[in-house]
């Protein structure tokens, strides 16, 4: 489990089935990341459990801190087609415009960089998708290439542990200057 200021990041388990489907079901929050009957959110719902035992890692639902309300989900996946670690973030609409989304990806690029000592940390985004990439872009990743992900074109933004090391050394060193 993750806690930041505002937000809880627990495993998603089976448990959360109505939930998945329900946040998926408004059209302006699948445009991009599609909706869920409920065979298809059980069937990722298991696969998110698997991949927590596999490799200790995987989706997390997100939930008010102040109300214990689940507003959205977040967390790691791997993308065996490219070999890659994705952050993710999708919340519900009611609860878009509160910086959410940057918070529980920076503590999930915390996590996987910090924790799990991953070296790269994506995010495959839609074209147009021009929330998500301003996130992504909040946090500091770059575009680096395009793919295809379930037919569907992608930008595959990403931030390397280099990267994120060498910014925490230049902050050190320009701290200890004054």
């Amino acid at each position: 489990m993750i806690t930041t200021e505002r937000l809880r990041l627990r495993p998603a388990t089976m448990a959360d089935v109505d939930f998945w489907i329900e946040l998926h079901a408004d059209p302006e929050v699948n445009q991009y990341v599609g909706a869920y009957t409920r065979e298809k959110a059980e069937t990722r719902l298991r696969g998110i459990e698997d991949s927590w035992a596999a490799r200790g890692y995987g989706l997390c639902v997100v939930e008010s801190l102040a109300t214990g309300e689940a507003i959205g989900r977040s967390g790691l996946n791997w993308w065996e087609q490219f070999g890659e670690t994705e952050a993710g973030w999708t919340f519900a609409r009611e609860h878009w415009g509160h910086g959410y989304a940057t918070e529980a990806g920076r503590a999930v690029l915390d996590w996987g960089f910090n924790k799990l000592e991953l070296d790269r940390i994506t995010a495959l985004i839609s074209p147009g998708n021009h929330p998500s990439i301003a996130v992504a872009e909040r946090l500091g990743m770059t575009p680096r290439r395009e793919e295809e992900l379930f037919g569907k074109p992608c930008v595959v933004y990403a931030l390397d542990r280099a990267e994120v090391d060498a910014d925490a050394d230049a902050a050190a060193a320009a701290k200890s200057k004054f």
